[in-house]
C-alpha cells in the first residue's frame, strides 16, 4: 500500500469520525472535517503534507 493510499484512508477516516462526533457528541467536531479538507487542498498546491511526514517516519521505525 502506498503512502498516498494511507493518507486517503486517514483523511477519509478523520472526516467520517468528525461527522459522527459532530452528530452525537458536539457540533464543534465538524470543524475537524473543515481542517482536514483545508489541509488536503493546501497539500495539493504546496506538496507539503504533515500526515505524509508522520507516516513515512512510522514506516521506517
Amino acid at each position: 500500500m502506498t503512502i498516498e493510499n494511507k493518507i486517503r484512508i486517514l483523511a477519509g477516516t478523520m472526516v467520517l469520525l468528525s461527522f459522527v462526533l459532530g452528530q452525537y457528541v458536539n457540533a464543534a467536531w465538524h470543524w475537524l472535517a473543515v481542517f482536514v479538507g483545508l489541509n488536503l487542498i493546501q497539500s495539493a498546491f504546496t506538496h507539503f503534507c504533515p500526515a505524509e511526514i508522520v507516516l513515512k517516519k512510522l514506516q521506517k521505525a
